[in-house]
């Protein structure tokens, strides 16, 4: 192996060697540790250190990282105390997560580093949002983010490095090549040669470096900091390396040809490197013994510090409490008394408006979102106001745009993100019901997200542009779901989603976005989340619902005599409003839950069966539902009205009435 010293010091080297050898030093404690049972998991990254050591002491300690699961290397190298990250490899309550999630599953902002989820791709485009977010705030910073080999096989790679590439992100994407997706070999993962084949059709530049050699590591991606600071843009790094043992300890080695092991066994960068500096009389075996041992007595010193740290307690409120991040939210009230009518579209477009005017780092993204004002003309007249800095076209890709929203929170922002229809929010749904709804939860970390979502039926637009899909949702703790039904809530509840810091996925049924007209206040003004709305009162039965359901149930109610409904709007539908729901039903003793969603799987399911559960003394009758068929949203007219319940709810509340 050769080294090229270049310009840098004898203490730089050092630095270097020193950092170097402190992960191979606590993994070598870990594998112990490991078959001793007192760590659960590990996933080695023997072979591979130099890549993580030499990225991160490249670059500023004020720049983000966001590792892998095999880049020990970036923690320590940021200065991790020793004992809170042996305290999170052992699922302490003093660990990163509180013994919530595992290894290096968690970020920590004051060393700003990103940690990653399980499923490795959705991670990069964590990265384009920081470094989207420095960008507008006019810092010159680098951002670096890791993947495995096998992990570019997914389309969150492919994602996140076209936005970086359309938008000129300054972020530095490092590939660790080892030959090996747990047990696939490259030649099942992928057609082409090498990574850096890659980077000319994204627009990039690509570098490969030896990811065994710590200089040539350091000296590369320090260079290209430097560079993508003064000139933003992304930067594709495939570092060549070796995995010296299993994917994970239980895994083995097995299906990894011996001569493989012998080849890369010559080229250990820990002993490399240490052969180097002995050469270079940068370093004598008595330096190289006094590292080591202060090393050794950091990481005892750090362990017994974490066997003695306790063990997480369950306890329900504690855990309840770390769903959400803590948000008292005080409502607004319009400044003025000035009104104007407003349709539902109209309503919105003003809540988002006045939102971009009160938060000067609210950024909305989405396809068609800029000039063209999306689909349903919502952001129109936008990028005059505000700049197409703030109001950004997207690439179609959904998972990189909601992982990009979540990056730029992490950073201090906040984002809108428009899905041009609630259907395509599958291909974000990984991003929203894993990274979103559950980083707060798990590291503490604040994703203040609103996913705006035309939803619903009634207009002939088939299968894929029809889908009412909030149930979806209201089943992933972490998130917020909210759906109003007239132009007022959906002005001030959005204008509360985009105030709240957590995740808020915000229906808008495209139905009703020019078929409601309402007098609105002019001025900005918030409208309580979590808190639903009596819209009619009545004597004799509930009818519990949201969205277009409740035009529904006032329309169908105005067609039976003799009779009156307490219709409740719910508003929220996560967290949803049970002291409303309760007092509903004990004042009728009849209810009814009627939702356009399809009726197996759908909300009213969940409230029913609590009503039953918290409510049952109050009932005179059997709690009853009525939603769209257990179908997909037919295109044509005859079929589409027969799939929603709207004429069918008029038996089902005389049913109810005379029962």
């Amino acid at each position: 192996m050769k080294f090229d010293r270049k310009k840098y010091s004898d203490k730089t080297l050092t630095d270097l060697y020193e950092a170097l050898l402190l992960p191979r030093m606590i993994e070598e404690k870990m594998l112990i540790l490991l078959r001793q049972n007192r760590i659960s998991k590990w996933f080695s990254g023997i072979g591979q250190e130099a890549i993580s050591v030499g990225a991160t002491k490249a670059i500023k300690e004020d720049e983000y990282i966001l590792p892998m699961h095999r880049n020990l290397g970036v923690f320590t190298s940021r200065s991790m105390p020793l004992d809170k990250l042996f305290a999170q490899f052992q699922g302490k309550l003093h660990g990163y997560t509180k013994g919530r999630d595992r290894s290096f599953h968690f970020g920590a902002p004051e060393h700003h580093i990103v940690g990653m989820i399980s499923h490795l791709g959705p991670q990069l485009a964590l990265a384009d949002g920081i470094a989207l977010r420095g960008m507008l705030k006019g810092e010159k910073r680098a951002t670096v983010v890791f993947s495995g080999d096998g992990g570019t096989s997914e389309g969150d790679f492919h994602e996140a490095l076209n936005v970086a590439a359309v938008w000129d992100l300054p972020v530095i994407f490092v590939i660790e090549n080892n030959g090996y997706g747990l047990s696939t070999p490259s030649s099942e993962q992928f057609r082409f040669k090498h990574f850096i084949d890659k980077g000319p059709g994204y627009g990039m530049e690509a570098v490969q470096v030896d990811g065994n050699n710590i200089l040539e590591v350091y000296d590369t991606i320090k260079f290209l900091a430097q560079s993508i600071r003064r000139k933003p843009r992304p930067v594709l790094v495939e570092a060549m390396t070796f995995r010296m043992r299993g994917h994970e300890e239980a895994s083995g080695t097995k299906y990894v040809p011996q001569e493989l092991f012998d080849q890369w066994a010559k080229k250990d960068p820990v002993e490399n490197f240490e052969k180097y500096l002995l050469k270079e009389k940068v370093l004598d075996q008595k330096k190289i013994d006094a590292i080591r041992a202060r090393h050794k007595e950091a990481i005892e010193a750090g362990l017994e510090t974490a066997y003695s740290m306790p063990r997480p307690e369950a306890s329900t409120e504690a855990e309840m409490a770390d769903i959400y991040v803590p948000h008292e939210q005080k409502v607004v009230s319009p400044a003025g008394k000035g009104k104007s009518p407003k349709r539902l579209v109209d309503a919105v477009s003003d809540g988002l408006r006045q939102s971009m005017e009160k938060y000067p780092e609210l950024v909305i993204m989405g396809q068609d979102v800029a000039e063209y004002g999306g689909v349903f003309k919502i952001t129109e007249g936008f990028v005059e106001a505000f700049g197409r800095e703030r109001v950004r076209n997207t690439p179609l890709c959904e998972s990189a745009i909601v992982g990009t929203a979540l990056g730029m929170a992490i950073h201090g922002g906040k984002s809108v993100v428009e899905m041009q229809f609630a259907d395509f929010v599958t291909c974000g749904f990984n991003q929203i019901v894993n990274n979103l709804a559950k980083i707060h939860y798990r590291w503490g970390q604040a994703a203040d997200v609103v996913v705006r979502m035309p939803t619903g039926a009634g207009v002939a637009a088939g299968p894929f542009h029809s889908q009412s899909n909030e149930a979806w949702f209201v089943h992933t703790p972490g998130l917020k779901v909210v759906f109003p039904s007239t132009p007022q809530d959906a002005k001030g509840l959005l204008a509360a989603a985009i105030e709240d810091p957590n995740p808020v996925m915000f229906f808008e049924h495209k139905a009703l976005y020019r078929s409601l007209t309402e007098d609105i206040p002019d001025d900005y003004y918030t409208v309580e989340l979590g808190k639903a709305r009596t819209v009619t009162e009545g004597e004799d039965l509930t009818i519990i619902t949201y969205g277009m359901g409740v035009h529904w149930a006032q329309k169908v109610m105005e067609e039976i005599d003799d009779a009156t409904a307490e219709i409740l709007d719910l508003r929220t539908l996560l967290p949803w409003d049970k002291d409303a729901v309760c007092a509903a039903v004990e004042k009728t003793g009849k209810v009814i839950i009627l939702h356009e969603d399809c009726l197996t799987g759908g909300i009213g399911g969940e409230i029913a069966a609590w009503i039953a559960e918290h409510c049952f003394t109050s009932l005179d009758a059997p709690v009853m539902r009525e939603a769209s068929l257990d179908t997909p949203v037919p295109f044509a007219s005859e079929l589409e009205q027969n799939f929603l319940p709207v004429n069918r709810l008029k038996k089902k509340l005389i049913d109810l009435l005379e029962f």
